[in-house]
Order: C-alpha cells, then structure tokens, then sequence
C-alpha cells in the first residue's frame, strides 16, 4: 500500500502552495492514475513523494517511509520527465551505470533492455532516441531494481496511441504481479482506460478519489461545451461560483479554447461568462459519451522483468529502519562506468598526453632550461603545464557534468555529499591524473630521446622524488577540480579553482614566503627524522627531503591551502544541507 498524508509543498512568494494537504493511497495490485489539469500540483505531489520537494506531510511505502528503505530502488521506481543521461551515453551503458547505482548485477540491463523492447537500441546513444524509444528507456531505468511501486509522471504524454497502449499494457502487468502504480495523466477520457482507481486533484487539492467505473460513469453525464479565448479564465470563476453555492460542478479546459463544464447548464455558464465580460464563441449542451474500453496492445501484454537471481520479492514490513543510503550502492564501479560511459575525459587526457611532448621538445631547445622543466612540459607562459590541467578538468568534470546530466534515479536524485561516493570520485579521479602524468612525463622523455638524442633525455639523480611530486602536483589539480566542481556545482568553477592555484594563490604564497625570516628552517628533515624515533634508511631520507622542498614550493602550498580551503567548504555545505558524513 502506498499512503501520501497530507502532502504540502513550501509555499511560493504571492502564491498559494502548489499542493496543500492532498492525501490519497494506491493500494497494491491496482494502477491508480493521479488526475489533473496542468499546472494542478501532480507533479509536485509525486516529488513530494519522493522526497526530492521540499515540503510537509508524509509518505508510506508498504508502511515505512523512503528514508527509512535501506534499498530504496527496490522499493519504488521513479520516471519523472525526460531521461536523466548524458547525450553522449549508449543505452546500455546507462543502464549499466544505473545498475551499479542501485546495486544490480551488470546483467540486469540487458533484462530491462529485452522487457521494454529496445534491445536493438542497445548501443543507439540517449541524443539520438526518439521520444516513444525515450519513454521506453525511462520504464527500463525504473525498473531496474526490481521495485514494488511504479512512480510515473505522465509516461505516455504525447505519444502515438500504438505507444499508448504499449504503456498500457505494461501498467497493468506490473500491476498484476501484485505491485503498485501510481500514474499522472491530464486526460480524463485516458485515465478510466489504463487505471483502476482515479484520484482527481485540483489547485494542489483533492477533488475526488473514484474507481474507475465510477469515473466513467460521472462522464457519461451531459456536458456544456463552451469555446472562448479565456478557457481557463472562465473555467476558474465557474468553480468559483460553484464551490459557493456549493454545487458539484467541475470544469476541464481542453485544447483549442474548449471548456467542458459537467454538472451545470448553458444557462448557468453564460449568465457567469456575462457578469464577467468573457467572450463566449460557442455555448452548447452535449450529451455524454462513454470511455471507450480497454485496447489490448497488439501483440499482448508487455513481459515483465524477471527478479533478480536469488532474490526473492521484499514483504510487506521486511525492510528494516536503516538510513537510506542515498548514493550508488556501489560507489567505485559506478564512478568507472560514469568516467568511461563517455569519451570526454579521453578527448581530454589524449589532448593533455599530445601537447606534453611538444612542449618538452620546445623547451628543450634552450641550453638554459633544465630537464625537470623539460619534462614536465612546463613553460613560464603556461600557469600549468598541460598534463596538470588537462587532470584537472576531468576531476571537474566528475561532478559539474554529472549535475548538468544527472545519472542517478529521479527518485535518488544526483550524487549526494556523501563520505562512499566522495572516496569514490577522489579515487578514480586520482588514478586517471597518475595515469595522465606519468604517460605525459614518459612522452616527454621519448620525444627528447627522438629529436635530440639519449644524452637529453638522461633521468637526474632523485628522479623518483621528482615523479612522486610531479604526480602529486596532477592529482592535487584533479581533486581541486573536483571539489570546487563539487562546492559550486558547476564544471566551469573547478576549471577555475585550477587556474587559481598557480594564477592567484601562489603569487600570494610566494609574497609571504619572501619576507625574511628571523627564524630559517635549515635543517627541517633531520628534525623530522628525529622524530620518526629509529634511524631512516638512506633511500628514505633523501625522499624525505625532496619532499619537504616539493611542497615548500609556493605552487605546493599554494595547492595545499586551496585544496583545504575546498575540503572545508565541501564539508560545510553537506552539513548545511543535512547530508549526514
């Protein structure tokens, strides 16, 4: 049983709530169709739901509220709107990141893929969808955790009615597997034909809550069709006049100007469209018609999704009150999907990877360059050297692009501030900037070997200590990316918290280090070995040293206060929203 308890939404300047105190229920093993003209709070509702609106009242799933779901994909799937997904993204390789976001084996996209019937649409990208093929994609990311409750928000709406009755038919097998619809639809002649339950909102309130048949048969009463440019104006003073004779009167405004008044006369309507000055084109009485039965879709009912494999369906209660772990369930493997789903972050590395070995090439040619420059493709005009901040716009990517192009679950919403999947992108994001670093420094070199010789590209002594801060240098712009990303929710502020670090913080760094100081700090790694309690070995306390000069570089502190500055905030702005760490 699904059970929404006095829903209301935050209110709007000068406006009242969009929903205001709506209860309603969908019982299990009916499709329940949640009726209303636009802009009448349907989709407010089902996000309120959702917990994805902010607002009062409460929501039960099988008596537990979400947040209280330790899996909540498990429990309802969600189809608000068009696909969350980047263009660039195959079908398959969306359901399989999803997959790893709700805790479902890889192969779970493929059995959504053949339930919905777009297998062959498998390696099509998400731009190049048609919109039933779109609608088709959204039921296959909802249903990927096997959820008892379908949460749709007018899944069908403007499609052709071989589609219709495709969406039809699907509602009705999820609904005879003893799981529970819940379905938005503004067509009043649609709604008896899919749903077996019609609950009728207006202005954010409920109107009525009918079986279907019931529904039908209030539409068979005669009507007053009225044709006036001000539909929706008149509509409103006709239930206004209504609701203070307190007469059953609804109006329904149609395309084309059309007004369908039930419940009143020509009489009645003209005499208010008169008192108010609005224009009337046509006034007449209509007799009802019947909805039209149920359409079978041609070649039967859709196939529903097979469980997952050894797993059986949740009972009622059997979820216990755990947190809900509102992220990817499987934080790494989702960030791998998410980072190799699209060929952004390669185009990125590739161009970073060919740009380092030219510039070590240019540089070389001077007698005056050292090799450590050289190598690192580093030239005084550059603020970073190339493979430093391509690493960085990945790390930004990581996140400004996962907002732009949400990937998670309507019903999830994007990648909270979570510690999991934190980890996760720090994680793979360093990976990539070692694997950009240590590529670029090696072309380098090769390409300092080809043009110039073997004696060019001879490794100075305590190269090691001088990779280890180089690739520190690449994973420090990746993550300063990421976080500022992450902080501002845009990809272009993690692009400029990297251009800041060498641009704006470093020449600020370098000032305060060029004052004299009283006190030097000449013999910093024997104090530190001291410290350390047994003697380091020889290897050990030559990379101690080259350490402590690494990041006495004003670049190094420079990066390491931007990047505390950025962990600060980052954590401030999850405990500000409630994000629990």
């Amino acid at each position: 049983m699904l059970q929404a308890i006095g829903l209301t939404s935050a209110p709007r300047r000068d406006l009242p709530p969009a929903v205001h105190d709506l209860t309603f229920d969908a019982p299990p093993g009916r499709v329940t169709a949640l009726l209303g003209a636009p802009g009448s709070g349907k989709s407010t509702a089902l996000r309120l739901m959702l917990g994805i609106e902010p607002g009062r009242g409460e929501t039960y799933f099988r008596g537990s509220p979400l947040h209280r779901v330790a899996h909540p994909a498990r429990e309802v799937g969600a189809l608000l709107g068009d696909v969350p997904g980047h263009p660039a993204r195959t079908v398959r390789g969306h359901l399989r990141m999803l997959c790893a976001a709700v805790g479902a084996p890889p192969a779970r996209a493929d059995e959504v893929l053949e339930a919905t019937g777009i297998a062959g649409l498998a390696h099509r990208r998400l731009d190049t969808l048609s919109l039933g093929a779109d609608r088709r994609l959204g039921a296959a990311c909802a249903l990927l955790g096997d959820p008892h409750a379908l949460i749709l928000d007018q899944p069908a709406a403007g499609l052709p009615p071989a589609e219709l009755q495709w969406w039809h038919g699907l509602l009705r097998a999820h609904a005879d597997r003893g799981g529970t619809v819940l379905c938005t639809t503004d067509d009043p002649r649609d709604a008896p034909r899919f749903a077996d339950r019609v609950v009728t909102v207006e202005a954010g309130r409920l109107v009525a809550d009918q079986t279907a048949g019931e529904f039908a048969r209030t539409r068979r009463r005669p009507r007053v069709a009225v044709r006036t440019p001000h539909a929706a104006r008149l509509a409103d003073l006709v239930r206004r006049e209504a609701r203070a004779a307190r007469r059953p009167v609804e109006a329904v405004t149609e395309d084309g100007g059309l007004l369908s008044v039930y419940g009143s006369s020509c009489a009645e309507v003209g005499e208010t469209a008169f008192r108010h000055g609005v224009p009337v084109h046509l006034l007449a009485d209509e007799p009802g018609t019947a909805a039209p039965a149920p359409v079978p879709a041609p070649d039967g009912p859709p196939r529903p999704p097979a469980p997952h494999p050894g797993r059986a369906a949740l009972p009622a209660q059997a979820q216990a009150p755990a947190p809900v772990a509102a992220g990817p369930a499987r934080p790494f493997r989702y960030e791998l999907l998410r980072l190799l789903g699209v060929r952004t972050a390669a185009l990125i590395a590739a161009a970073a990877v060919a740009a380092s070995p030219v510039c070590c090439v240019l540089l070389a040619r001077s007698r005056g360059t050292d090799l450590t420059t050289a190598l690192a493709a580093w030239p005084d005009l550059l603020p970073l050297p190339p493979a430093a901040f391509g690493a960085g716009v990945i790390g930004a990517l990581s996140f400004g692009e996962e907002f732009r192009h949400p990937a998670l679950a309507a019903a999830l919403g994007t990648t909270p501030r979570r510690a999991g999947p934190l980890a996760a992108k720090l994680a793979v994001t360093a990976a990539v900037a070692l694997l950009v670093a240590v590529v670029a420094a090696a072309a380098g070199a090769w390409a300092l070997r080809l043009v110039y010789g073997s004696e060019a590209a001879a490794l100075p002594d305590g190269w090691p200590a001088l990779l280890a801060g180089w690739c520190a240098l690449s994973v420090g712009c990746a993550w300063a990316g990421l976080l500022a990303a992450g902080v501002f929710r845009l990809t272009a502020a993690g692009v400029a918290a990297v251009l800041a670090v060498p641009v704006l913080v470093a020449p600020l760094v370098r000032g305060a280090l060029a004052v004299p100081s009283a006190r030097p700090a000449d013999g910093l790694p024997g104090r530190l070995r001291e410290l350390a309690w047994t003697r380091l070995p020889r290897q050990a306390d030559d990379w101690l040293s080259a350490g402590v000069h690494a990041f006495a570089q004003p670049v190094g502190v420079a990066l390491m206060l931007s990047l505390s500055v950025l962990i600060c905030a980052y954590m401030f702005i999850g405990r500000r929203r409630g994000t629990p760490w």
